[in-house]
């Protein structure tokens, strides 16, 4: 049997075209509802309709991670050079003889391709949304920039979508794509946040302090950095090198080869030098994730402490308790019962969560230090 390459451009025109065709239902809504609203209002919705499917498209990439589909079809960007599973049975059907337990069955070429198709139709949308905003650059307060670079990001995340299969679920690439479609969450929510502020009736920056902001600020990035470590322990499966809580093996300090669980340029389950990797660096990968996860869960629940003072900040602090409690019980699921699927993508979706709420919380506010005490008492009285 001929050795499928693992490009194969063919099916891209037809890929392409069923992107545009799912993409026409969420357009067509937004022009029904929309069509006498002025050029910001419609925007913001399809902004908001992006971010929600997106959100969706983020959510089933971690449900195909999760059931082992991401090689369901070794090339890109059709299945063995078809637009879909139907055409390529085929070879699905001997390379699932072959291997009957291997990445390729019928059911996980089904979960990548259809991983595909939504994320086709989410770049079909954000290519509108880029188009519109430059057409309408003149009418419009923002600056068409934001959704010019939203487009430049989902090419970039094709990409790493490619090299995800190409290279065999690099662990490195598997974590950047995942972090990639993160940031194009976060891209969105800013967006969706500037076109409600652009709206004649919208509302203004919401004031916070100095401190709270800089700490709004620092959680910020500090979810970041526990999401990248949440990557790393679902890229190289390290969620059941611990399985009990609070301790790991039994200890609070278990044995972990810090070195090798990051070395982070190295293949699946290998170490960098070719050996299969150890389960203290698998142990190292997890352990570090939990102790991560107290700090910040301790970080969320002050910031939501500190928002809650402020009216307009307040549901934005009722969010935080509730994601961050949401991510302590299903990561806690995650170990107590051996990663059930549904924990383990809603813990996924638990992170999604909350990078669009601080994202949208970061720019919704200013520091209202670096203004005069009349500046800030107008713009109080003018939401």
């Amino acid at each position: 049997m001929q050795a499928q390459p693992l490009y194969d451009l063919a099916p891209v025109a037809r890929l392409m075209l069923l992107g545009v065709v799912i993409a026409l239902g969420p357009l067509a809504w937004v022009w029904l509802r929309n069509r006498r609203a002025l050029p910001a209002q419609r925007l913001r919705t399809l902004t908001l309709i992006t971010l929600f499917l997106t959100f969706d498209l983020v959510l089933f990439g971690a449900f195909t991670r999760l059931t082992d589909s991401g090689l369901g079809c070794p090339d890109w960007p059709g299945c063995y050079g078809s637009v879909s599973p139907v055409g390529a049975s085929a070879s699905i059907a001997a390379a699932q003889e072959s291997m009957p337990t291997g990445p390729v069955t019928f059911s996980k070429a089904w979960i990548e391709m259809i991983h595909r198709y939504l994320a086709t139709a989410v770049g079909v949308l954000i290519l509108v949304l880029a188009s519109v905003s430059w057409l309408e650059r003149r009418r419009l307060s923002v600056s068409p920039w934001w959704p010019f670079v939203t487009l430049l990001w989902v090419c970039l995340q094709g990409a790493f979508g490619a090299l995800t299969v190409t290279m065999k679920l690099f662990p490195a690439i598997v974590t950047m794509h995942l972090l990639g479609g993160l940031v194009l969450l976060a891209l969105l929510r800013a967006q969706a946040v500037a076109y409600t502020q652009a709206e004649p009736s919208g509302p203004g920056p919401v004031p916070l302090h100095s401190a709270t902001r800089l700490g709004l600020g620092l959680v910020y990035a500090l979810l970041w950095i526990q999401i990248a470590l949440g990557g790393w322990v679902s890229t190289n499966y390290a969620v059941l090198a611990c399985s009990d809580f609070p301790t790991c093996q039994g200890s609070w300090w278990p044995a972990m080869d810090l070195r090798q669980g990051f070395t982070l340029w190295r293949e699946l389950g290998m170490s960098h030098s070719g050996e299969a990797i150890s389960f203290a660096a698998l142990t190292a990968i997890h352990y570090v994730h939990r102790l991560s996860a107290y700090v910040v869960l301790a970080a969320l629940g002050w910031l939501a402490w500190r928002l809650w003072s402020v009216p307009d900040m307040r549901a934005t602090a009722r969010a935080l308790l509730a994601l961050a409690g949401w991510q302590f019980a299903s990561g806690l699921t995650n170990v107590v019962f051996d990663w059930p699927l549904l924990a383990a993508v809603g813990h996924t979706g638990g992170a999604a969560a909350l990078v669009i709420v601080l994202t949208g919380a970061v720019f919704a506010s200013r520091t209202y230090d670096s203004m005069s005490t009349s500046q800030f008492n107008i713009s109080r009285l003018t939401r």
